[in-house]
């Protein structure tokens, strides 16, 4: 009798039990699926440093609010060369980082070996100061070799194309950097800027095409490779090795090929417009996220001058181009009250039904601001990638924190798709906050 009263009192508790379960467990399967099981990404203090530095207003009140959420991946967020603000660029290490910061997009700036393997390199020659080749019997083998008898640290010229694959990775990355004052080869693989470090240049693995391709499928994240272009004064060039320029980026579209990856996860990049129409032409699912980097800003553009837009962003899209990827200063102007806006190249490319990433945040030492001086004639000088910011009647970036006003212009006001950071966290966090994924 006592048992069966027992009984009877647990049946609500049983049901109870058993339905809030149901509810916990419907409630958890709804919260993973609108994550859609991305991997949680890590953005560190540097994100919440920024804010807290930020003016107090609608802007900081936004992103304070979202310290204790959980982050993940987001295709907004784009690694460039990984997150060579730290670790050594184009390095296994540096794309792992940018992975675990949220990057969902990672570069691999594609050269070429001597004996025609791509390789992950930001110039066919750069490898005198990313690598420590200058201070290995490869070193001879360079297009202009480090002299120890009569240095010569503003002339050495060490190619990607001067030595083999085998050869190429037997290096270590380390930091992008030089002492133009060295009279040794150890001195001159030294000369890091005091806003970088060089805490990680004990490991540096040096990356192939293909692995890097191996390593972001593993890593779940898509890919932007850029086929870079030719350095005129190396020994080897890419008419020696490949025949042609358009068998060269035709071979970096069969990497991805041949390892079954799917046009949409691939964003090809160049500064060549031809390699972007070739692809147009003869690549065309892969085209379809082709990124033509603009770097007319070399030869006159002027941002806010449709005038000077040759092609123009119409006879852009005419030829197939469907994304754009100009440095940030090209997007945005100061007006006179201080805002940031779009500039007319922003506007004139959205017009147009142009997609627009941009590059590259974090590789600024902005720490006292976007001004650098004055130049020879009295006009205001800023930083490469903040030259918007020279406004006589006001500076508007006047510290680190500023970087995330800029960010906010650039993602609600010009609407880019993606940015480019050297430390992907800052970006990863803008975008988990304001909901881009």
């Amino acid at each position: 009798m006592r048992t069966t009263k027992i009984l009877v009192n647990l049946i609500p508790l049983l049901l109870v039990g058993f339905f809030s379960n149901a509810a916990v467990s419907e409630a958890n399967r709804e919260f993973n699926k609108s994550f859609k099981f991305k991997p949680t990404a890590q953005v560190g203090a540097r994100p919440q440093f920024l804010i807290d530095g930020l003016p107090n207003g609608k802007l900081k009140r936004t992103l304070q609010r979202c310290e204790n959420r959980r982050f993940v991946k987001t295709d907004f967020s784009i690694g460039h060369r990984g997150a060579p603000a730290q670790f050594p660029e184009h390095t296994k290490e540096s794309y792992q980082a940018a992975a675990t910061m949220g990057a969902g997009i990672l570069e691999c700036d594609v050269t070429f070996t001597s004996d025609g393997e791509l390789v992950c390199r930001h110039d066919q020659c750069d490898l005198h100061t990313t690598t420590n080749i200058i201070t290995t019997d490869l070193n001879n083998q360079c297009t202009v070799p480090w002299n120890a008898d009569a240095p010569n640290p503003g002339s050495v010229k060490c190619c990607a194309s001067d030595i083999t694959l085998a050869q190429f990775k037997t290096l270590q990355g380390k930091m992008d950097s030089f002492d133009p004052n060295a009279t040794t080869a150890e001195e001159f693989l030294g000369g890091v800027a005091d806003w970088r470090t060089e805490y990680y240049d004990s490991r540096g693995q040096l990356m192939t095409h293909k692995e890097s391709i191996a390593l972001f499928k593993k890593l779940g994240r898509k890919f932007t490779p850029e086929l870079k272009g030719p350095d005129r004064d190396a020994n080897l060039q890419i008419e020696d090795v490949f025949g042609s320029q358009e068998n060269y980026a035709q071979k970096m579209i069969d990497e991805y090929r041949e390892a079954g990856v799917s046009p949409r996860k691939v964003f090809p990049q160049s500064f060549n417009l031809n390699d972007i129409l070739y692809w147009i032409e003869n690549e065309p699912r892969f085209a379809e996220q082709a990124v033509f980097l603009d770097g007319r800003y070399a030869s006159g553009i002027d941002p806010n001058n449709a005038e000077t837009f040759s092609p123009s962003m119409e006879e852009l899209v005419s030829q197939g181009v469907e994304i754009i990827a100009p440095p940030i200063f090209m997007l945005l102007a100061v007006e006179d009250n201080g805002d940031i806006v779009p500039s007319v190249y922003a506007k004139e490319a959205k017009a147009a039904g142009l997609e627009i990433i941009t590059w590259s945040l974090e590789r600024s030492d902005i720490r006292q601001g976007s001004r650098t001086g004055v130049d020879g004639n009295g006009n205001i000088t800023a930083d490469f990638y903040y030259q918007f910011d020279v406004n006589p009647e006001i500076q508007t970036v006047n510290n680190d924190s500023d970087m995330y006003t800029v960010v906010d212009v650039l993602a609600q006001d010009v609407g880019v798709i993606g940015i480019f950071s050297d430390w992907p966290a800052t970006v990863t966090y803008y975008a988990n906050c304001m909901n881009l994924r």
